[in-house]
């Protein structure tokens, strides 16, 4: 049942310096619906894909709004992002009623980080089995965070989450450098074509994905259906080979390792809603 005798114990290190626990945490990342954040100077983007369980059921929320200037974006147990991003809402609330401002997205972040820390040298805890995608604005600009299960957390400029993330990641790593300087519209069209990259022959329709915003005068909102489906519309104008402009230097083998990266990750699902 078990891998070896070092994982039935959160607290338990193994002869090579591991904690078992914690990468199981960190593999259930990695079976969740994908999940996407991106930012420029002014502006912060999230985007996940909505997964149902069947076809007679409603698909899971993967991005919370936690205050008006921070969002999240999750990968993994749905519940547990559930109660960390109310932990996080109820930071921000406390925050505004001491010192009458917004609390700071870096703040909040090493918070949420000492959180899920404290689970992994606890024996009577378990990891946290959830990646958060934070992105928020405060007065140093915008911010877009990674918050891992075991504690650990990094500022990215852009970065992609859960099954078949891969794709989404070779997609922004290819972009990143012109995100600091895009507009809006520019930085929607990245996010829906990296997470087009994730659904992997499936067609991305309002449906089947959730967008948010936030931004310099503009509070953390998630998009409506309406308005996905009309960018969505406007951006297949330029057909398939959209993505494909980006790597004009590149050799013509490059859009093939997408497909290879994300094939590990499409390997068996937890069986738990994630």
């Amino acid at each position: 049942m078990f891998r070896n005798q070092y994982d039935t114990d959160v607290t338990t290190w193994s002869p090579a310096g591991r904690l078992f626990q914690v990468e199981y945490a960190m593999e259930a990342v990695k079976q969740g619906s994908a999940a996407i954040g991106l930012r420029s100077k002014t502006h912060v983007i999230l985007a996940s894909v909505n997964k149902a369980n069947s076809e007679l059921s409603s698909h899971q929320k993967k991005i919370f709004k936690v205050d008006d200037h921070i969002g999240v974006a999750i990968a993994g147990l749905t519940a547990d992002g559930r109660v960390l991003s109310r932990y996080m809402r109820t930071e921000c609330i406390n925050y505004g009623y001491s010192y009458e401002s917004p609390l700071p997205v870096g703040r909040l972040v090493v918070q949420l980080a000492d959180k899920a820390q404290v689970c992994t040298q606890r024996s009577w805890k378990r990891p946290y089995g959830v990646g958060l995608l934070v992105g928020g604005l405060d007065e140093s600009g915008a911010h877009l965070y990674y918050n891992c299960p075991s504690g650990n957390y990094f500022e990215y400029q852009a970065f992609a989450i859960g099954s078949r993330s891969q794709a989404a990641k070779t997609y922004l790593e290819r972009r990143f450098k012109t995100f600091t300087d895009s507009s809006r519209e520019s930085l929607l069209k990245d996010a829906l074509f990296a997470l087009r990259e994730t659904l992997q022959g499936e067609k991305l329709t309002s449906s089947n994905c959730t967008v948010a915003v936030v931004g310099v005068g503009e509070a953390f909102h998630t998009l409506d259906k309406e308005t996905i489906q009309a960018l969505i519309n406007e951006f297949e104008i330029a057909g398939e080979d959209a993505p494909a402009e980006v790597p004009v230097e590149a050799a013509g083998d490059e859009p093939t390792a997408p497909e290879e990266g994300a094939a590990p990750a499409d390997e068996g699902a937890a069986p738990m809603d994630i």
